[in-house]
């Protein structure tokens, strides 16, 4: 899993306690000031550390407290984001995100899988 997300209501708050939690340290993705994304970087998470966090804002109301899965969403490299997404659409996803380019990033897509879920797939530039 190269890259995972946290979704919040409340951005300053949720720093706040993920930074004393696990000592991470955010800074503002360029590209992503509409949904608030912050990139995370910690100890074991960040650029060159194999895996890279993000938190962006909540895009509809906070679940419950307690009620069932209520986490963040799981995004993997992908050869080919666009024929993923198609693939996904073709056999009992729906549309979360279409395809996207991220400046620095990649190209970026997140689809829901038919259980509830939200899975995002990546597929990162090209080095030239």
């Amino acid at each position: 899993m190269p890259h995972f997300e946290i979704h919040v209501s409340d951005g300053a708050r949720a720093r706040a306690f993920y930074t004393g939690l696990f000592g991470w340290s955010f800074a503002a993705m360029p590209g992503g000031e509409e949904i608030g994304y912050q990139l995370i970087e910690g100890a074991d998470i960040g650029e060159g550390k194999g895996v890279t966090g993000g938190m962006m804002n909540r895009m509809g109301a906070a679940p419950a407290a307690g009620s069932p899965v209520r986490g963040g969403t799981m995004t993997f490299d992908v050869a080919d984001c666009d024929a993923s997404y198609d693939w996904a659409l073709a056999h009992g996803g729906a549309e979360a995100l279409p395809p996207m380019d991220y400046p620095g990033v990649g190209r970026c897509a997140y689809v829901e899988d038919g259980e509830g879920n939200i899975v995002g797939m990546i597929s990162p530039l090209k080095e030239d």
